[in-house]
Order: C-alpha cells, then structure tokens, then sequence
C-alpha cells in the first residue's frame, strides 16, 4: 500500500503546502496595501509596513515657535516650547538626537546646546523641549527650522481615505472615478448575463438548423484577442454614430464576454435533468416559461460564476475603457487610469497611491467572497459536463 490508514501521503502534503504559499502569496501584498494605505508618508518612506505596530526612528523636520512669540528676560530674548507638540507628534515620541542643518541631522544629542551665530543659541530636550535664546531681538515670520531623529510610536490616520474620496483636486479625488468605474460595470456585467442565458438555452434545449455550427464559432470566438478587435470595433462605433461614451464600452465588454458567457451557460444547461424538461413540455410550458421558471433557477451557480469573472474583469480594465471612453476631461474617468494618473503626477506619494488601490479593489474582494461559493461549482459544471 503507497500509504497507511490514518496517514496523509506526501502528494497530499504537497498540495496542502502549495495551497498555503499560494494563500500567502495573495494574502501578504493586499494586507501590506491595506497598512500602508493608513501610514503617514514619512513611515512609509522611512520602514516597511510589517514594523507598523511598533515604535519606529524617523528623521522629522521641525519648526520652533515663530519671533512673534519671544519673549525678555533681563537682557535676553528667549522663545520656548516643545517642538513635538507643536508639530502636530504625538507626546509619546522621543528625540534622540538633533541639529540645526540637513547636513548634520545627528551632530547634536539631547540636552546640548548649538550655537547658531547671529540666530542665537538653541537647546533641545529629549521629549521635545527647547530654548532658543539671543542678545538682540529676534525677527522674521517663521521660527527656526530644526531637524531631530526620533523614536515615534505607531500612529495611524484616515487622512489618506479623505484626501482620495473628498479631495477637491482633480488628480486626488477618486469618488468620481469610483461611481464612473460602477456605471461601466454593473450594465456590461448584467448585459451579457441576460444575452447568453437565452442563447445558451436555445444552444442546449432547442433544436434549429446550424446550431452545431453556431457553438463551433463561439469555441473559436474564445480564441480571439482582445487587442485584435479594438480598432476595428471602435471604428465600427464611430461609423454607425454611437462614438465614444458608456454606451460604447457597455457593448464592447458585452461583446468580448458573450462567447465565455455562453460557452460556459450552455454547457451547464445541457447537464441539467432532461426530465425535468420533457415533464413541462406535456404540462403545456412554453420554452419561455421553462427558460425562466427551470433553467434560470437551477442555472444560477454558472451564472453567479460568470458574473465574478465579468464583472472583475470590467472593474480592473484599463484597455478597454481608454479606447472606448473619452476621459480628457475627467467626466467619465474610471478608476484604474485614475490610478494612473496619481502615478504620473504624484509618483513620490506612495500613502496615496496605496490608499487609492487599496479603495480600487475593495469592492471586487467584496464580490469575489460573497460569491465564492458558486464560483467552483458553476465553473466546474460548466466545463465537463456538456452535449
């Protein structure tokens, strides 16, 4: 025997294995997404998102109280204050060194004192404290900018999420290119759904003259590259007057869905319980009425499938939506060449490019789990059994 009673095998272990590294592989980047879309940029710059929860050493840039604020004492003029509090850090950070150029960010420790020239002298204190002090009257608008190395403790915002989805800004706000992506996919997922369950049902049940060959064709329309009928489509669009718009996307989606969507419907039907069928038939059911009362109902695992597929597909799509929409101005920008856009002007912002996919694939990882349990069973009925 290649095992023993109450063992697993080695071929099962593998799998188990593989299943696991596949899950983390998946799982590992969409939670250090999901972290780092609530880190400030100078976390993100400065550690990975897997030391989040723990206290990390930043270099941060500080500005003491402004000259307006000094005041004498005997023949000095003296600013104080503490310069985590009053650069919005929490009181928890420490400094554990400091100075007064860029260049030499660590040339002082707390509790020394830099002398600064015709600035005056400046003190620093461990938790933030400082003195600046000077012979003659201090002037100016803006206080010393100072640099200090610090312990910071974890801290998290939601300032990111606002920026995306209520930023006024062209290039930050994604609540516009959220709804627009929900106008392109909802009617090009529900159209083809509608359009293959009725062409499958006739392709299964129905018995007409070519239908072999129709089923042949759309085998082969499987096969067909997408970016092989772009501009022959669009080309099309524009001839017969509907141009670029969501009525164009909806069709051009609807039309490189359809031969999946039937393929995979009609194979599903055909297995179903030819009884079934013939039993309504002497009851007098029209096909209409068994289409929609029987196939529709017992259809629904290969249905809910597709749906996933389709409406994934339509929601992450970047081609499709750059050919068939005019996005110049913004009004019908869908959320993937948003994110492309925030690449190309905001490229250093990495706390919003990861909030901005991270609201990107919120809504599809809602789908998929919501559905996931018809996803194995419409899939498999729908590619071995067949007639």
């Amino acid at each position: 025997m290649a095992t023993i009673v109450g063992k697993k095998s080695g071929l099962v272990w593998a799998v188990h294995i593989s299943v696991v590294a596949l899950v983390l592989l998946w799982l590992l980047p969409t939670a250090g997404l999901f972290i780092s879309s609530f880190r400030t940029a100078d976390q993100i710059a400065t550690s990975g998102w897997w030391t989040a929860l723990f206290p990390q050493e930043q270099n941060l840039v500080v500005r003491a109280a402004a000259p307006s604020t000094q005041t004498q004492e005997g023949n000095l003029f003296v600013i104080q204050g503490n310069l985590l509090a009053e650069n919005g850090n929490a009181a928890e950070t420490t400094i554990s060194a400091w100075g007064t150029s860029s260049q030499a960010i660590g040339a002082y420790a707390p509790g020394d004192t830099a002398d600064m020239g015709e600035d005056g002298r400046v003190t620093v204190q461990e938790n933030g404290d400082y003195r600046l002090e000077n012979n003659v009257e201090f002037t100016g608008s803006r206080g010393e900018r100072l640099f200090v190395t610090a312990t910071v403790p974890p801290k998290f915002t939601l300032d990111n999420y606002y920026t995306v989805l209520f930023s006024g800004s062209t290039t930050d706000s994604m609540s516009k290119a959220f709804f627009n992506t929900l106008t392109v996919t909802i009617p090009a997922t529900v159209i083809p759904i509608l359009i293959a369950a009725f062409a499958a049902y006739a392709l299964a049940w129905m018995e007409f003259p070519g239908r072999a060959l129709l089923i042949a064709a759309i085998v082969a329309l499987l096969v067909v590259p997408l970016q092989l009928a772009l501009i022959p489509l669009l080309r099309l669009h524009l001839a017969i007057g509907i141009g670029k718009g969501y009525l164009g996307v909806w069709l051009a989606h609807t039309g490189f869905g359809l031969p999946l969507a039937i393929y995979l419907l009609r194979n599903y039907m055909v297995g179903l319980p030819r009884d079934i069928i013939e039993c309504a038939k002497v009851d007098g059911a029209t096909d209409f009425q068994i289409f929609t009362r029987i196939i529709l109902p017992l259809s629904f695992p290969a249905l809910a499938s597709f749906a996933i597929f389709q409406f994934l597909w339509t929601w992450n799509d970047l081609l499709v939506a750059k050919v068939f929409l005019i996005d110049a101005t913004g009004e019908t920008t869908v959320m993937t060449n948003q994110i492309v856009e925030l690449l190309g002007t905001r490229g250093g912002n990495w706390e919003i490019l990861a909030t901005a996919a991270f609201v990107s694939i919120a809504l599809p990882l809602l789908v998929f789990f919501f559905m996931q349990r018809y996803l194995v069973r419409g899939l498999l009925a729908g590619s071995v059994k067949g007639g």
